[in-house]
């Protein structure tokens, strides 16, 4: 629950620090005083978006800080893994504490627990912690298009939706592949013709591993013949041939070889020098002949070399077109082109497979869909009850209370019997919330009926109902009262009241009715300070509170302070009435 929010430079807050009730909390105030830019502060720090309008004029950053405490159980859970994987850990598992700055050139910075993280991690973090009920929240009721998410939320059904919404996902997938293979056939057919050409041209290279590097040297080999008989006739000539009459390098190393053996007779410690002088006479002599086996190596053959240079050529080109690198690159190219012209040669077996599997899908899809179908009717018919029981509670007693569910045709559909029905990601149902708001009248849907006052009195219903099956800890209604009088405040003030019990709840309101029920009440009201205007907020008590009520019931001082009073005592009455049976 949020149990404490600091303010700073947000619209006409200069600095506000606030501690609430775990309870009932009400913001009251005149119009104007600041109380729905405290919420819209709450609403910026769970991820709403920024508009640097929101800094104070004169300031040059605004920030909202909000302690909360975090209850045992699957949502803690929740919050501890996302805080554990982004390594954002606080200094206690049932404490977390957000931050969110806006600058006023537009940068924002989030923080959790002090460490500064992106949007959407703040979001993750934040998202079930507060419920905010703002007054355009009245008009999603009369949107039906939100009505089956409501239902869906009441009756325990989003893991049978999300499993739902996993098989209209495949079905969508195969659909698009079907579409790909049976309306682009002319382009499939070009396709083909393309692929066909690219596996003829590489596979018809013959191409093999490492070969480019091979020819490569080859080529090198070839084109260097000339240069390579002289040089090896040279090495030849100096090593083993004499000329114009000096001796060979092997001549001269034998020579010296012998020598080098005759000083052993006189002087035994030569015989290391003349083993290497042997040595080097031998291996002069391995030098020769190895030359000359080079030297009949070499090639003088043009017609090769051409076929070489040719064979570079054709790789070059083949590399260039085909996008490779190595040769390796391109026999997987050519590879992969053969593995698609299969795939599009035996597109019409595809096809069939992707019909068989499509109908599969379709056949699961009007199912599970029926099921859940069969599980919102149920649930319908209990929200139903369970609304109009809290309309009764709200002076609405003759009101009844529906929920349409019905399903359309589509001859692409899912099977249900004879025909097929429409689906989309939420099942085979439209939803529509009906209402007859007063006796004898006939069901109709609640956005044609209802007027400012029901709609507010059907949505707070709805809130009531919801609530019991709601994780959210916190939840916030911004004058929930629109449209109604001060005759069902009281009511309506138990209401929210009763709601506490299970979650904290923070109420701006107008009516004192309302407000007398608050476990802990605020006054929020403006001031002027040389010329700037302030918004403060002041926790009231005792004396305090009855002024304000006095001044929300009207201008008769004595009377209003008198029935003031009386509100008071009268929820103080409500209450141990309803604590001393517990």
């Amino acid at each position: 629950m949020l149990r404490e929010i600091t303010i700073k430079n947000f619209a006409i807050i200069d600095e506000l620090n606030l501690t609430f009730s775990p309870g009932f909390n009400v913001l009251t105030g005149e119009t104007g005083a600041g109380k729905s830019i405290i919420l819209d502060a709450v609403s910026l720090l769970l991820g709403g978006r920024a508009d640097t309008t929101v800094v104070r004029s004169g300031a040059d950053l605004a920030v909202i800080e909000a302690f909360f405490e975090i209850p045992p159980g699957t949502f803690r859970e929740r919050i501890q893994a996302i805080i554990a994987q982004e390594s954002i850990e606080g200094e206690a598992e049932d404490q977390l504490l957000l931050t969110r700055e806006v600058r006023k050139g537009g940068r924002t910075v989030c923080r959790v627990n002090g460490h500064t993280v992106n949007l959407n991690v703040l979001k993750d973090v934040a998202e079930g912690l507060v419920d905010i009920h703002g007054q355009t929240e009245h008009l999603s009721l009369l949107k039906p298009a939100s009505h089956i998410d409501l239902l869906d939320r009441y009756g325990g059904l989003w893991d049978q939706r999300r499993a739902f919404s996993k098989l209209v996902r495949e079905v969508e997938a195969i659909r698009r592949e079907l579409h790909e293979l049976t309306t682009n056939e002319q382009v499939m057919r070009q396709k083909a013709e393309m692929l066909a050409f690219k596996v003829q041209e590489i596979t018809g290279a013959k191409l093999k591993s490492g070969e480019d590097e091979d020819i490569r040297q080859e080529a090198k080999r070839l084109g260097g013949a000339e240069q390579l008989a002289d040089l090896t006739a040279e090495a030849y000539q100096a090593i083993y041939e004499s000329a114009d009459g000096h001796a060979s390098a092997a001549d001269l190393l034998s020579q010296a070889a012998a020598a080098a053996a005759k000083l052993v007779k006189y002087d035994p410690n030569t015989q290391e020098l003349a083993d290497l002088a042997e040595s080097l006479s031998v291996q002069v002599e391995e030098l020769a002949r190895t030359i000359a086996d080079y030297q009949e190596g070499i090639e003088h053959d043009p017609t090769r070399l051409r076929d070489v240079e040719m064979r570079m050529d054709l790789i070059a080109n083949l590399k260039r077109k085909y996008g490779a690198e190595t040769i390796e690159e391109l026999i997987a190219a050519g590879e992969q082109a053969a593995k698609e012209l299969q795939q599009i040669e035996h597109s019409g077996e595809r096809i069939q497979e992707i019909e068989a599997e499509e109908a599969r899908l379709l056949a699961e899809i009007g199912r599970e869909g029926a099921s859940l179908s069969r599980e919102r009717i149920a649930a319908a018919d209990r929200l139903s009850r369970a609304i109009e029981a809290e309309l009764t509670d709200l002076r609405m007693q003759d009101a009844r209370f529906g929920v349409s569910i019905e399903q359309g045709d589509d001859p692409n559909g899912a099977p249900a019997g004879d025909y097929r029905v429409a689906f989309n990601a939420t099942g085979i149902d439209q939803v529509e919330f009906l209402i007859a708001p007063n006796l004898g009248e006939p069901l109709h849907p609640v956005a044609k009926v209802a007027s400012g006052g029901e709609t507010s009195r059907i949505m707070l219903a709805l809130k009531e109902v919801l609530s019991r099956a709601d994780e959210t800890p916190t939840l916030i209604f911004d004058e929930i009262d629109s449209g109604i009088g001060g005759r069902i405040g009281a009511v309506i003030g138990q209401k929210l009241w009763s709601l506490s019990t299970e979650h904290q709840v923070l109420v701006v309101t107008h009516l004192p009715q309302l407000a007398g029920f608050a476990d802990a009440h605020f006054k929020v009201e403006k001031r002027i300070e040389g010329k700037r205007t302030i918004t403060d907020v002041m926790p009231l008590e005792g004396a305090g509170r009855v002024e304000e009520l006095t001044q929300m019931l009207g201008p008769e001082a004595e009377s209003s302070r008198q029935s003031a009073q009386e509100i008071l005592n009268y929820v103080q009455q409500i209450k141990q009435a309803a604590i001393l049976p517990g």
